[in-house]
């Protein structure tokens, strides 16, 4: 089978959820055969089917080093099975990247969970979305949420962006232009946003995008870029993009670094929030 065959199989049984009996296992590691290629983020690796099995399970072999060994799905859960690590991936280049962890991995994979225990008590916690009327970099803000530590919302505010919505970005969040004819805009939301983030230990998932957001709304508002600092100033800004990404430890050779993660739920600003905070729960408790 040529590679296009095989991410055409991959991309079906990773569809699949029904139980594999052992005819159906035996025919899946023929399938894939008893030995071949694959290039994951431009590195080659081989893998290697051990001959006293028939089950779909391969030694994976980087420049003939030993990476580890993956099962494929044996028992129907769409999945691929990594032993060293006793984890699963939807993806057999996932379980690769997953092999390629540096030996750093579990001392940074605690590292992430100290942190997230310190943000999640400190009172002064605050997750913070901001979705946008567009999907490119200048887009402006259509809608704004902050949650506290506990879950309480604070601020939930659909915005005039005084601009159109694009296709593409009501496609993801189904804020329209209908939604926000009659809403406030950044300029009336501006003194209750600041009182709610002074002072605040303010985390989004992607800061840098929503901070920047913010700078430019501010920038529309008063072209003193010393003052757009010192509104910023006012609380503490973090990532936990960044973390969450090492905590899941897909390492990607060609960029030396830990890929990113989605982190799901709706494109609502309060539900990314929600989703923020039930994710640095499990940040927490993932050493």
């Amino acid at each position: 089978m040529d590679d296009t065959g095989r991410r055409c199989l991959e991309a079906v049984l990773c569809r699949a959820h029904g139980g594999l009996c052992a005819q159906a296992c035996a025919a899946l590691a023929g399938e894939w055969g008893d030995e071949f290629g694959r290039l994951v983020d431009g590195l080659p690796v081989r893998l290697v089917r051990p001959s006293d099995t028939q089950r779909p399970t391969w030694v994976v072999y980087q420049h003939e080093q030993y990476l580890g060994t993956v099962h494929a799905r044996p028992d129907g859960d769409g999945l691929w099975h990594v032993q060293s690590a006793a984890e699963q991936c939807r993806s057999l280049d996932d379980a690769v990247r997953m092999l390629r962890r540096p030996s750093s991995w579990l001392r940074q994979r605690q590292q992430v969970a100290r942190w997230a225990r310190a943000v999640l008590a400190d009172p002064a916690l605050l997750v913070v979305d901001v979705q946008t009327a567009g999907l490119g970099a200048q887009a402006w803000a259509v809608q704004i949420a902050a949650l506290d530590g506990r879950g309480r919302t604070l601020v939930n505010e659909l915005l005039d962006p005084r601009s159109p919505i694009t296709a593409a970005a009501s496609e993801l969040h189904g804020i329209t232009c209908s939604h926000v004819a009659n809403a406030p805009r950044f300029a009336d939301l501006l003194p209750e946003l600041t009182g709610v983030l002074a002072g605040r230990r303010c985390i989004a998932y992607n800061s840098r995008f929503d901070c920047g957001v913010l700078t430019r709304e501010l920038l529309r508002q008063q072209a003193d870029v010393s003052a757009v600092r010192t509104w910023l100033g006012r609380s503490r800004w973090e990532d936990a993009m960044g973390p969450a990404a090492v905590a899941k430890g897909l390492w990607s050779a060609d960029r030396s670094q830990y890929r990113r993660q989605r982190l799901g739920g709706r494109y609502d600003a309060a539900e990314k929030c929600r989703a923020l905070l039930r994710h640095l729960h499990h940040l927490a408790c993932e050493a």
